[in-house]
């Protein structure tokens, strides 16, 4: 489980408190990403592992130093799960299950999917239709939620991910799925619900909206051109 944390200090507590309790099992990386709060110091509960990385990265940056983490460490299966709560644990099920069911290597937690009633408007719900209505497209599979931070990903899309993990704005989300597809990975999604923020500031606000679309074509023309990369087998 991969927690990637920016200025979290007010939601992380019960965030990793929930994962703890209803994930017993998992293994849990905290990655502070330049935190300028004490994100890093409430994070040091329990078994959670913490990597402090000394500068502010993105959640792209962040990621990728999470799926190093867990191509160094061996681990078969990476969660990414967001720090401000708003990701339910118990769904965790869900997407490995699809995982295994549909021997896919990436799962995505979809949030427009039927279930639970999260809805955007205005720019970013053009953008996400148009992003959808693509990259469904470039990974041959019906995607209704290309920019969300909830997945799943196998040992195949760790090895990937640990080396080309993007870090622009939205790569994270949008280029890291076509990546994925076009480097030869099966890209699926499940329906999950979002919850409200345990705290913290949201990233996005109506004047950031306002430039959503843009920004998101841009993230994706930047994901098309990119050189494709065959992951190899896994071990």
């Amino acid at each position: 489980m991969v927690l990637p944390a920016w200025n979290e200090q007010e939601a992380l507590p019960g965030v990793l408190d929930d994962v703890l309790a209803t994930l017993p099992d998992a293994d849990v990386l905290v990655v502070n990403d330049g935190s300028t709060d004490r994100t890093s110091a409430v994070a040091r509960r329990g078994r959670v592992m913490v990597l402090d990385l000394p500068v502010n990265l993105g959640v792209g940056g962040a990621m990728r130093a999470g799926y190093k983490f867990a191509q160094r460490e061996g681990y078969d299966v990476a969660v990414q799960l967001d720090a401000d709560g708003q990701h339910d644990p118990a769904q965790v099920a869900s997407l490995l299950r699809v995982m295994d069911e549909e021997r896919a290597d990436v799962v995505i937690g979809a949030r427009f999917a039927g279930e639970g009633a999260y809805a955007v408007r205005g720019p970013r719900r053009w953008a996400m239709r148009v992003l959808s209505v693509t990259i469904s497209r470039v990974a041959h599979t019906r995607l209704t939620d290309t920019t969300s931070g909830f997945k799943a990903s196998n040992r195949r899309a760790i090895e990937l991910f640990s080396r080309e993990y993007p870090a622009e704005y939205l790569g994270d989300t949008i280029e890291s799925l076509v990546i994925s597809a076009r480097s030869g990975l099966k890209v699926r999604q499940v329906g999950v619900s979002m919850r409200p923020r345990a705290g913290g500031t949201p990233s996005h606000n109506p004047v950031k909206a306002a430039v959503f679309l843009a920004r998101a074509i841009l993230a994706l023309l930047i994901a098309l051109t990119r050189p494709v990369t065959i992951p190899a087998d896994n071990p």
